[in-house]
C-alpha cells in the first residue's frame, strides 16, 4: 500500500489519507486522474481503523468511529468494495431503576409494552410513530440528494415536501418538537440523543446546530439505520486503500504536509521530503488545518464533545432489568440520558466543570458482528462495548488532561453501574500486562492522534445539505469549495462531510472532475 517514490507533479495532491481522502483517490484514479494521497501518520484510515488495544487479545476493535450510517450504497458498488454492514434488530435500550425502555425494529407489539410498562400509557409510543414515521419519510428523500450536486434551500424544501417535517427539522429548535410530542422525560431524552453526538449544544439552541446534527443521524441509507461493519471499521479502510490503489493512485505514509502554495492554476505542496505539484489539492482535514498550512491564522480552534471509551469483557454484565444482556446491549444502550439529565449535563459543561452525572451510550459490537475477534475468544464469551459519552467538551480537558479523563472514565462507570446487577469492572478482561481491558479516548486525544482540531469529530459545526448562494463553480455545487479555485475540501469539513459517509470524498472527486471540464 505505501509507494514511498514521488513524482513531482500530479494531477491530483490528496492531504489525509483518511476514508474520504481514500474514496476520492480511487474515483479521481478510476477517471484516468495521476494522484497522490499524503498521510502524515503511519498508516491510512484516520479516525476509520481498527486495532488490538489490549495486550494479549486477539480483538481488533474499531478504536475511534464504530458504526456506518452515512456511507451511500452507490460508492461501495461504484467502487466495487469488498465491505459489508449487518443490521441490528434492537434499535436501543434504556434502563430506569429496575426496568427499562426496548425498542425492537421488528416487534411494534413488543416496542409498545415496553412504553406502556415505562411510561404507564401508549401515548409516547403513538408519538414515537408519528415522529419516526416523519423522519424516515425524510430520509428516504433528503438521503439521495447526498451524492448530487446542492439543491438550493428552496429546492430541498420542495424535495422534503412535508411543511411539518420542513418547520421541525429546518426551521425550530428541536427541543420544541421535542417537549410538544412527547411527555415523558426518559422518551424525550431517547430521541434528543441523536441531535448531540459530537456536539456540544443543547435543545433549545436558536443556532440549529442541535437540529443539524440530529438531521444527519436519521437520514443514513435513507432510512437513519445505524448498522454495524462487518470485520470492523478496518474492514472499510482496507477495500478503500486497495480500491484507491488498484486504481492507480499513490499512497505515502510518514509524510505529513508542512505547507501548500497556490497562485489558483497549479499548487505546491511542501513535506518533510520533498515538495509536488499539483492541478488541485483536496484536502481531507479540517478547514482550520488548511488556513495553517496556507500561512494564514484559523479561525477559533472548533471544539469536540464526546468521550470514547473501549472495553474488553470477560462475559457480559447482568442488569437489574429482567431483559437479556444479548438484546439489551446489541442496540444502543442509553445510560443517564433522560431530557432533564441531559440539560443538566451540558449546563455543568458549559459552566466548565465535567458533568456530575455523565451521559452516555453503549453497544456491543460483537452481538452483532463476532468475526473482530478471534475464534478462541468468541469461543470464552468474550465480547467488547463501546462507549461514547456525550456533552464533554476539549476545555475540560485542556488544564489537566490526564486526571480530567480519569475523573470523568470513573464517574461515567459508575452511572453504568448505577443500571447492573454487578460492577462492570468485574466483567473486564485483564491484558498480558496484568492491566484491565479498559481505554478512554477525550477530546484532546483525537486532537493529538487523530489530527481533530479541538478533538471535533466532524471537523468543525455540521451544515444543513443545501446552498446559501448561487455560485456556479463546480466546487460551490458540491460543497467542498475553498477561497482557492484549485483547493477544494473532501473531509468531514465540507458541507454534507460528518462521520463515516465516505461523500466528502466522492463529492470533492465529482467537483474535481466538472473542474477539469471547464
Amino acid at each position: 500500500m505505501v509507494t514511498r517514490t514521488m513524482r513531482t507533479s500530479y494531477d491530483v495532491v490528496i492531504v489525509g489519507g483518511g476514508h474520504n481522502g481514500l474514496v476520492a483517490a480511487a474515483y479521481l484514479a478510476r477517471a484516468g486522474r495521476s494522484v497522490l494521497v499524503l498521510e502524515r501518520g503511519s498508516r491510512v484510515g484516520g479516525a476509520a481503523v481498527s486495532e488490538r488495544i489490549f495486550a494479549g487479545f486477539d480483538a481488533r476493535m474499531s478504536r475511534y468511529s464504530y458504526l456506518v450510517s452515512l456511507l451511500p450504497r452507490q460508492i461501495v458498488d461504484d467502487l466495487g468494495l469488498s465491505f459489508a454492514t449487518r443490521r441490528r434488530r434492537i434499535s436501543s435500550y434504556t434502563p430506569v431503576g429496575d426496568t427499562g425502555l426496548l425498542v425492537d425494529t421488528e416487534d411494534a407489539a413488543r416496542t409498545r409494552d415496553s412504553f406502556l410498562k415505562l411510561t404507564g400509557s401508549d401515548a409516547d409510543f403513538r408519538a414515537w410513530q408519528e415522529f419516526y414515521g416523519m423522519t424516515a419519510r425524510l430520509a428516504r428523500r433528503v438521503f439521495p440528494t447526498m451524492t448530487s450536486p446542492l439543491p438550493t434551500r428552496a429546492e430541498l424544501q420542495r424535495i422534503v415536501d412535508d411543511s411539518t417535517a420542513w418547520e421541525a427539522i429546518f426551521e425550530r429548535p428541536l427541543g420544541e418538537t421535542i417537549e410538544s410530542g412527547f411527555a415523558d422525560d426518559t422518551v424525550r431524552g431517547v430521541v434528543l440523543t441523536d441531535a448531540l453526538i459530537g456536539t456540544f449544544t443543547h435543545a433549545h439552541d436558536p443556532s440549529l446546530r442541535q437540529n443539524r446534527c440530529f438531521l444527519y443521524h436519521v437520514i443514513g441509507g435513507g432510512t437513519g439505520e445505524w448498522n454495524v461493519p462487518i470485520g470492523g471499521m478496518g474492514a472499510l479502510t482496507d477495500a478503500l486503500a486497495a480500491a484507491a490503489r488498484g486504481a492507480g493512485a499513490e499512497i505515502v505514509v510518514n509524510e505529513a504536509v508542512t505547507a501548500i502554495d497556490t497562485d489558483g492554476a497549479m499548487a505546491e505542496i511542501h513535506c518533510a521530503s520533498a515538495t509536488v505539484g499539483a492541478r488541485y489539492v483536496l484536502m481531507n482535514a479540517a478547514p482550520h488545518e488548511l488556513s495553517r498550512l496556507l500561512g494564514k491564522t484559523p479561525a477559533e480552534t472548533p471544539e469536540g464533545s464526546q468521550f470514547k471509551v473501549n472495553m474488553l469483557l470477560r462475559r457480559l454484565p447482568r442488569l437489574r432489568d429482567a431483559v437479556d444482556p444479548r438484546e439489551a446491549f446489541a442496540g444502543t444502550f442509553h445510560i443517564a440520558e433522560a431530557y432533564s439529565q441531559l440539560e443538566h449535563a451540558y449546563r455543568e459543561a458549559a459552566d466548565g466543570a465535567l458533568p456530575t452525572v455523565p451521559p452516555s451510550e453503549i453497544y456491543c459490537h460483537t452481538l452483532t458482528d463476532p468475526s473482530i475477534l478471534s475464534p478462541e475468544l468468541s469461543a470464552l464469551g468474550m465480547h467488547t462495548l463501546t462507549l461514547f459519552g456525550l456533552h464533554t467538551p476539549a476545555t475540560l480537558f485542556r488544564a489537566d488532561p490526564e486526571r480530567s479523563a480519569e475523573l470523568l472514565l470513573d464517574s461515567t462507570l459508575a452511572q453504568l453501574d448505577s443500571v447492573l446487577a454487578e460492577p462492570i469492572r468485574d466483567c473486564l478482561a485483564t491484558d498480558a500486562n496484568d492491566r484491565p481491558c479498559v481505554e478512554a479516548r477525550t477530546p484532546t486525544d483525537l486532537e493529538r492522534e487523530v489530527g481533530l482540531p479541538g478533538g471535533h469529530i466532524f471537523h468543525r459545526d455540521l451544515s444543513f445539505p443545501y446552498r446559501t448562494d448561487d455560485d456556479p463553480s463546480p466546487a460551490a455545487r458540491w460543497g467542498v469549495r475553498t477561497e482557492h479555485r484549485n483547493v477544494f475540501l473532501c473531509g468531514a469539513g465540507a458541507v454534507r462531510g460528518g462521520g463515516v459517509s465516505g461523500l466528502g470524498g466522492h463529492n470533492a472527486a465529482k467537483a474535481v472532475l466538472e473542474s477539469w471540464e471547464t
